[in-house]
């Protein structure tokens, strides 16, 4: 039977609630699709199985189902490596080969579960578009694949084949366009599957700058870009990321990792392909080192940085992994993330517009590490004239900024006498610390709270008494 080594995969999932971070929502199950690449390994999308409870996957010749377990998973590249430990699995089955990038016109084959049907499905198309585009489960911009193929509910996470071979795996189908989807390309896949090989991080890197487009030509000049030269102007560095150190505001980033940077941002990638420069990070893992040039001051650097995890001031889509949070006097504070703006229906609309200013455009830096907002108020008597003071970023503790979440922590902590807390709004929230901490298990008893913060931030310290 054809596509024997096309599965079903039967998820249950558990995602947290951001709204009430000590919480989880109710669990919920889904189908998507996947594709034997080896004895025993399942290839799939990681949005088909981020944060899972419980994985089972069924053959397209068997009404039986088999547990599963994630063995590796890149939810920036939108890719899981399953495992199924029982023998049985294979029996029939003949492991799938990964192929290469396909060019523009090849004609693909999708094939996966669809909702609406038991049976294997199989759509074709022709591939349309080959560039770097955001990956909308982890909000990357990573090199894809688009085909003029349907791709919908369930038929995600399986593959997509060219003469017989992987080219890709379907992770997401184009909004407002009819029978459109995108595929990580074999590429991507490739690295992902070697990185999981040698026990790699499964994080794509990041650069850790933004930049912008030296198309003006007086910009160019401004800039120090002579004639015959192209590059891009760096206009942030994010603290901690790839570049920190290494590359500098103002900078003309002219060449990344042998490929020449043109004026509108693009490289010729692969011999064939133009597009954003970015796209080289997806062939590099976390702690590879990469060649820089670029103009400062008018004149070329050639430089090398090392590789490190993609790294914002609002970090972008979590999975796997449970919310931060602290609570303080019925106070409830978390890290401002995507997933907290998407609490709010159409986020980007109705979401506070400072918060949205932070996630488009704050950039961490020295002292500045993440946002910390007051979400919600647990209403007490100690807290009584705060209720408006919600959907606030927290600008200073007793005068000294936070610098993250854990230095937040620790300075709410340590705290003695009386404690000032200041917002954006210009507010000042001031308590008593001995009646803060003795309202504070009330307060959690009663709403119900089991504690009152999250495990990564440690374990509540201990006073120590004071001798009279």
């Amino acid at each position: 039977m054809e596509h024997q080594s096309v599965v079903r995969i039967y998820a249950t999932a558990q995602s947290p609630d951001y709204q009430v971070p000590w919480q989880t929502q109710p669990p919920e199950s889904s189908t998507g699709s996947g594709v034997v690449i080896a004895p025993g390994r399942v290839l799939t999308g990681a949005h088909v199985v981020a944060d899972a409870t419980f994985l089972q996957v069924q053959k397209v010749s068997d009404p039986n189902k088999m547990v599963a377990e994630v063995e590796a998973i890149c939810h920036d590249a939108d890719l899981a490596l399953l495992r199924v430990r029982d023998r049985a699995f294979m029996r029939g089955v003949v492991p799938d080969k990964l192929g290469g990038l396909p060019k523009l016109r090849d004609r693909v084959s999708v094939v996966g579960y669809p909702i609406g049907g038991e049976e294997i499905s199989i759509t074709e198309g022709v591939v349309s578009r080959i560039e770097v585009q955001r990956y909308s489960h982890s909000e990357r911009m990573l090199l894809a694949v688009t085909v003029d193929a349907a791709i919908n509910d369930g038929n995600s996470g399986g593959p997509v084949y060219k003469n017989g071979r992987v080219a890709g795996i379907a992770f997401q189908s184009l909004k407002d366009a009819e029978n459109i989807g995108e595929m990580v390309p074999a590429p991507i896949i490739k690295q992902f599957l070697d990185g999981a090989k040698k026990g790699k991080p499964t994080h794509v890197p990041g650069l850790g700058v933004s930049t912008q487009n030296l198309e003006n030509p007086l910009l160019r000049k401004r800039a120090g870009v002579k004639p015959g030269q192209s590059g891009v102007l760096v206009l942030t560095v994010e603290h901690g990321g790839s570049a920190a150190g290494v590359i500098e505001v103002g900078d003309v980033i002219t060449s990344i990792d042998g490929h020449r940077v043109a004026n509108n941002g693009t490289v010729q990638y692969r011999g064939k392909l133009r597009t954003s420069y970015d796209v080289v990070l997806g062939d590099h893992y976390i702690g590879d080192r990469i060649a820089v040039s670029l103009l400062r001051g008018g004149k070329l650097r050639r430089l090398e940085l090392t590789l490190g995890p993609y790294a914002a001031l609002v970090p972008r889509s979590q999975y796997d992994k449970k919310p931060s949070y602290y609570i303080y006097a019925g106070l409830v504070f978390q890290p401002l993330s995507l997933d907290f703006l998407r609490t709010w229906d159409h986020w980007w609309e109705k979401a506070p517009p400072e918060f949205l200013h932070e996630y488009y455009s704050g950039t961490r830096r020295p002292g500045r590490h993440e946002v910390i907002v007051l979400t919600h108020i647990l209403a007490d008597q100690i807290n009584v004239g705060y209720e408006g003071f919600d959907y606030t970023t927290v600008v200073s503790v007793n005068g000294t900024p936070p610098e993250s979440m854990a230095h937040f922590v620790a300075m709410m902590d340590s705290s003695q006498g009386q404690l000032e807390i200041r917002n954006s709004d210009h507010c000042v929230l001031a308590f008593d610390v001995a009646e803060a901490e003795a309202a504070t298990p009330e307060i959690l008893a009663r709403y119900p709270v089991p504690k009152d913060r999250s495990a990564d931030l440690g374990p509540r310290p201990r006073r120590r008494k004071r001798r009279a």
